[in-house]
């Protein structure tokens, strides 16, 4: 069949470029190899309890923010709430416990409070975030350099580089190989304006994003596989894709103008491109690392686990042997009873991930797909249950009550974000953001491929996503 886009992979940046070229009038079919639109950006049910794999909190939707104005396009206010959050995050180690709001003022005042000898160091902090376009612009032909630099020339406690690195995993496992200017354009959609969670999960979202796209004469296939792109005179032209669940044995071929990957940028460069175009865009990303996955506990609890004492949405937890940015690789190399991680708690918003009187949390933190992969079936098991046990206990010493209220709890790995997302090593943000990060490939492609993932110049995460597949639409639909 011939369409005018085909977009490979539901995720939310093909989702997002795909209900706007739907709204538009073209003819879309997205191709998912999973059984539910999302990605990153879904849920799944265990007993009573919805589980949000993926979503903390999503910054912006101020005025200003670009997603206000995708979603009031879309039409995703009308289908989806937002439930704004009572602050950023707390951070807690054995010599701080300080709760940082989205405010950047309160927030600069209880830095202050708490660290009254480094108050230029925390001035210019801010300043980077606040003005991140303007900073880069007055920056223009300098190198980039890593967070961690820029922290060590701003600040001299190293405790309040921690603090401020608390939410250091939305983003990296590394402040010595994030970028700066990737880093404060980041953070700085958090202190600009609210953050937010979706009310019921992040899958409302997605499903929001694919009915938007059927209701305007699109097709979304659920599990099927894109397996290659088929080029004609040197020019993609069509996908070859077949059935996951094995009802059709078949292989089935649909031709489109322009094909929209949503799929990693490996997967592209070695399974789906033919051979000679394929090695050549291996080529062009051979110089981008791959960015590391994470690792969380999933619980279901008896009762709303704020009512026992937890006073915060979230908190990051760092182990008191990370005595300085330096040690933060390491410890994310750790044994799971020292390495830092993160702790949300959904009762303390409406979420409707659970019912009445009961919640939802997650423990997360960075995870290596290499420290699983040459485990049996059997051993594989009992490190998982490993992990759900220390990480509960490091939680009930935290949270006194927390063992007792636990009604279910199961762990997802590295290795299950792989399978799910088909992404190497499980990356979860797609390229590392390092500093100079090669972004020649992107411009190596042809005319008609265009990247709308994590995998593109936005960078991972929602926001990164969804921007990425809006601006993709918008580069087709200028093309006439």
């Amino acid at each position: 069949m011939q369409y005018d886009i085909i977009i490979v992979g539901a995720g939310l940046g093909g989702l997002t470029a795909g209900a706007k070229l739907a709204k538009e009038g073209r003819k879309v079919l997205i191709l998912e190899q999973h059984d539910r639109p999302g990605g990153c950006a879904t849920t799944f049910k265990r007993k009573e309890f919805t589980m949000e794999v993926g979503l903390h909190e999503m910054d912006g939707l101020h005025p200003a923010d670009p997603k206000t104005k995708i979603f009031t396009d879309l039409g995703i206010m009308e289908k989806v709430k937002f439930l704004e959050l009572p602050e950023f995050y707390r951070f807690f180690n054995d010599r701080h416990d300080i709760v940082v709001p989205h405010d950047p003022k309160m927030a600069k005042e209880i830095l202050l409070n708490s660290f009254p000898t480094e108050k230029d160091g925390i001035e210019k902090y801010f300043y980077s975030v606040l003005n991140a376009r303007k900073v880069m612009k007055e920056s223009k032909g300098q190198k980039d350099k890593s967070l961690g630099e820029f922290l060590d020339e701003i600040i001299n406690d190293e405790d309040l580089k921690l603090v401020l690195l608390g939410n250091l995993g939305y983003f990296h496992d590394d402040p010595y190989t994030l970028s700066y200017y990737y880093y404060i354009s980041a953070q700085g959609a958090y202190y600009n304006g609210r953050a937010n969670f979706i009310q019921g999960g992040s899958q409302k979202l997605s499903n929001a994003l694919m009915e938007i796209i059927e209701e305007n004469g699109g097709t979304v296939k659920l599990n099927n596989i894109v397996t290659k792109v088929n080029y004609k005179d040197k020019i993609p032209s069509s996908v070859i894709y077949h059935d996951t669940k094995g009802k059709n044995e078949s292989e089935f071929i649909d031709e489109a103008k322009e094909i929209i990957i949503n799929s990693s940028l490996p997967k592209l460069a070695t399974e789906l491109l033919p051979d000679k175009f394929g090695k050549d865009l291996a080529l062009q990303i051979k110089d981008n690392n791959i960015g590391a996955s994470l690792l969380t506990v999933y619980y279901g609890f008896n009762k709303a686990l704020k009512e026992i004492g937890n006073p915060n949405y979230s908190t990051f937890i760092y182990h008191d042997s990370v005595k300085s940015q330096k040690d933060i690789l390491e410890n994310n190399h750790s044994d799971f009873s020292t390495r830092s991680l993160t702790f949300v708690d959904y009762s303390h918003v409406d979420s409707d991930l659970a019912p009445k009187g009961k919640s939802v949390g997650a423990v997360c933190c960075v995870d290596y797909t290499e420290d699983w992969e040459e485990l049996s079936k059997d051993e594989y098991k009992k490190k998982k249950a490993y992990v759900a046990e220390t990480i509960t206990s490091r939680c009930d010493r935290l949270i006194p009550g927390f063992r007792d209220a636990i009604d279910h709890v199961e762990v997802a790995t590295s290795l299950t974000v792989k399978r799910y997302t088909l992404n190497p090593k499980g990356a979860v943000y797609g390229f590392a953001q390092n500093p100079n990060k090669p972004t020649e490939y992107l411009s190596s492609l042809p005319d008609n491929i265009h990247i709308a993932s994590a995998w593109g110049k936005f960078g991972g995460g929602f926001s990164g996503a969804i921007i990425s597949g809006y601006m993709t639409a918008f580069g087709i639909i200028r093309k006439g």
